[in-house]
């Protein structure tokens, strides 16, 4: 199911401006339909308490005088409010036709912040942005609009690097290489087309939002209950893992769902062993061509970190090794894990694996070096061997990494910046890209390693890796250093509406691509969830320079054109399932959708099959 179209983006042309009178009838219709949860409109900001009151009472009267649209005082702006949310009731209606702003504020006193949302329409001179509600300025002049979008920019650099927003700190921050990343009108975006193979590009005009809905194949409640994570398959199974065990699902080319097998955890097979922290699993990787799985606990619940990990046999439906990090005779934790490549999982004798820690990027190797099994009977957990790997100084603090098809490795981290790896060498990043202000939360990288793509709480960062070398050579950021024509990055983001309507827990999670294990295909959609919402773009879509929403845009380039998927809880997971299940009549996979009971499987072609 899709969202319903809201009025987030009507035009607030001046030809649609209400009468005085019209206005206060149209702002009192709107809390008696039930929208008094809604802030109340500020209050001119030059005003005191006694020309507010002086105010309310020239409206009282309804007055006929006229405003004119050429105000002659600092910062003049028209102030709008939305109401309805998505419901076909939604407008926007006026809150103050004439008001003023200030950068240190004293009304809507809102700190400048990625949290605002803040989205332009160049073309209407207007911004909306999120604060205890939705709002949106109308600019009475280009020149205006200009200044005050330069504004908000150079206070955000500020707010969020805490130096003033000098050409000098700019460079500070991001370096030489990555000034188009601050000025995105004079980067290089060729690399962007140059990419484009032109299969199924998207024209330059399309809808805000495409009309045509996803269609809901399947739902069934989860066994066990408390999905904590899912495990696609690329074969026959899928998997939910959750609190006490794995639901075994069967892959159909219109979703997922289940077979009635059910691997319970039953204590692990042995007493008294807790190298893998309790079994409450929040990581779960397949591998050996699907038929093993590598199950990792954190130690304490809202820690990440684990000192070892659990192996289960899916076919025998056992857990047969419990493994421990171990370096150099020492513990030592991983944050996360995640295949030598993408797709390594279909291999049967794959038998190494990567892990993650703050400061650590390795490799684990689970053949004992002696040539002898050790399993879950032996009175020690067998150690995992570090094949090669580094352990760096304080400071990297790594978060979340991922594998493209060629083993080469991305790493994002607490301070915003996305690491590109080859995969021959883990002690230094080929290509470090900064950050934006935000941690990186989970990133994921195409199979062909061109795109990357990084998960920050308000927005998703979608980063072209190509580049052309000294000798005219187009590679990746992956196999060499990409020099200083680096393409700005796009960002993709929700309307403040669709923001505002996510609720509380309104932050981005697990972006990523549609799911692709062969060279030469491309991934067709990327995917997120954000609260009750997964939210999901035409990769093709964003990558057009000439789409739409990168009209009028100043600054880097947001991506607003996306469907949603509402459901009734928060969203666990979303993910594309293999691109094997897609079939003739519909080259998109079915999109699996998974929250604590249930699970559910979308067609991205929105017709039945």
């Amino acid at each position: 199911m899709g969202a319903s179209q809201s009025r987030e983006g009507l035009d607030l042309s001046d030809s649609s401006d209400y009468e005085d009178e019209e206005d206060e009838d149209q702002y009192d219709d709107a809390q008696d339909d039930g929208d008094r949860h809604q802030p109340k409109p500020p209050q001119t900001s030059s005003g005191t308490e006694t020309l507010d009151e002086l105010d309310s009472k020239l409206k009282a009267l309804k007055l006929k005088y006229p405003i004119t649209q050429n105000p002659n005082f600092a910062n003049a702006v028209k102030l709008y409010l939305h109401v309805g949310g998505n419901t076909p009731k939604a407008k926007w209606v006026v809150s103050d036709k004439l008001t003023s702003y200030k950068f240190v504020g004293s009304k809507i006193r809102a700190r400048v912040s990625t949290d605002l949302q803040l989205k332009m329409f160049g073309d209407q001179r207007r911004v909306d942005f999120v604060w205890n509600g939705v709002w949106a300025l109308k600019l009475f002049g280009d020149e205006e609009y200009r200044n005050f979008v330069t504004e908000f920019q150079d206070c955000l650099f500020e707010n969020v690097y805490g130096l003033r927003p000098t050409e000098e700190n700019k460079v500070k921050v991001y370096g030489k290489d990555f000034l188009g990343w601050v000025k995105p009108e004079a980067a290089d975006d060729s690399m962007w087309e140059d990419a484009d193979d032109g299969v199924w590009k998207s024209p330059a005009k399309t809808p805000l939002r495409e009309s045509q809905d996803l269609l809901e194949e399947f739902e069934e409640a989860a066994t066990g209950g408390g999905i904590q994570s899912l495990a696609l398959g690329a074969l026959d199974n899928s998997f939910l893992v959750n609190d006490s065990g794995v639901q075994v699902v069967k892959n159909f080319s219109h979703g997922i769902h289940g077979k009635g097998v059910y691997v319970k955890f039953d204590n692990l097979g042995h007493k008294g062993s807790s190298s893998a922290g309790k079994m409450t699993p929040k990581k779960a990787l397949l591998m050996r061509g699907e038929t093993n799985m590598m199950l990792m606990s954190p130690l304490k619940e809202g820690k990440p970190r684990s000192t070892g990990l659990h192996q289960l046999d899916i076919e025998t439906g056992k857990v047969v090794t419990e493994w421990k990090f171990e370096k150099d005779g020492t513990d030592i934790t991983m944050r996360d894990i995640t295949s030598d490549a993408k797709g390594s999982q279909l291999d049967p004798s794959e038998s190494t694996f990567l892990g993650l820690d703050d400061n650590r990027l390795c490799q684990w190797d689970m053949r004992d070096k002696k040539g002898i099994v050790q399993n879950i009977a032996s009175s020690n957990s067998p150690v995992l061997n570090w094949t090669q790997g580094h352990q760096f100084s304080r400071g990297t603090n790594f978060q979340c990494f991922a594998t493209a098809g060629d083993g080469s490795i991305v790493v994002g981290s607490l301070d915003g910046k996305i690491r590109l790896y080859s995969k021959t060498s883990m002690r230094q990043a080929k290509t470090a890209f900064p950050g934006l202000g935000l941690p990186i939360t989970h990133v994921d990288v195409t199979y062909d390693g061109k795109w990357v793509l990084g998960t920050t709480d308000a927005y998703l960062i979608l980063i072209c890796s190509l580049f052309t070398d000294k000798d005219g050579k187009t590679k990746t950021g992956f196999s060499g250093r990409m020099g200083n024509k680096i393409p700005a990055p796009r960002l993709l983001k929700l309307t403040p509406v669709d923001s505002h309507m996510a609720g509380t827990d309104n932050k981005f999670q697990r972006g990523q691509f549609s799911w692709v294990t062969e060279n030469g295909k491309q991934e067709r959609h990327l995917v997120a969830t954000v609260g009750k919402f997964s939210v999901i773009w035409n990769f093709q879509q964003v990558k057009n320079s000439a789409h739409e929403c990168y009209r009028n845009q100043q600054g880097l380039k947001s991506c607003y054109c996306y469907k949603i998927v509402l459901k009734d809880e928060s969203i666990v997971d979303s993910q594309f399932m293999h691109d094997r299940f897609a079939i003739s009549d519909s080259p998109d996979a079915p999109l699996v959708v998974a929250t604590p009971m249930k699970v559910s499987s979308f067609s991205m072609s929105g017709s039945k099959r």
